[in-house]
């Protein structure tokens, strides 16, 4: 039983936004840079954790992800099984007929047993838990996200001056006059 990098990169991109949704919403972008996991990855995952109400998205200036519901009410079972993560140690899928002759793997109930330890204890672990983890370890959060704003927030002082004529008829006119 292997998780992929689907389950293990969901699980670490909710634990930087729980980390981070105090300064408002946090963008893909950011957790993008600061995870190191492609954007278009992200996007793809935070769609299926949206459908599954784990997070919620702000758009717009200012806009991102923040958590769909309390820190302590999200289990890892859940963000694994939202993006489709499938929790099965089996080689069946857990179908009745392992075999070519329809019956089952002699195997087949210590796998099954292994899956259901395993939702068990993933359901066991909170998103809350692993952010207190974090904070326990020594994790440094920026107050203020670093923000890159297009237009400056500071008003322009000095109207900008254009000696030039503004339409057809001016420019011909200032012609005229040479």
């Amino acid at each position: 039983m292997r998780l992929t990098t689907k389950g293990r990169f969901a699980v670490t991109a909710m634990i930087d936004l729980a980390l981070r949704q105090g300064n408002g919403p946090v963008t893909l972008s950011g957790i993008s840079q600061r995870q190191a996991i492609s954007l278009s990855y992200l996007e793809q995952l935070f769609g299926k954790l949206r459908r599954h109400e784990l997070v919620e998205s702000t758009r717009g200036p200012g806009g991102g992800y923040t958590l769909g519901r309390k820190a302590a009410e999200i289990t890892v079972a859940d963000i694994i099984v939202s993006v489709d993560e499938p929790i099965d140690a089996t080689q069946c899928g857990g179908k009745e007929n392992c075999q070519n002759d329809g019956g089952r793997c002699m195997t087949h109930e210590l796998w099954s047993a292994l899956n259901q330890r395993m939702v068990e204890f993933l359901d066991s672990v909170s998103l809350q838990k692993l952010v207190d983890d974090q904070l326990a370890k020594g994790i440094q959060i920026e107050d203020k996200p670093a923000t890159k704003r297009a237009i400056s927030s500071q008003p322009v002082v000095k109207p900008i001056r254009v000696n030039a004529p503004n339409s057809v008829f001016a420019l011909g006119a200032s012609f005229a006059k040479q």
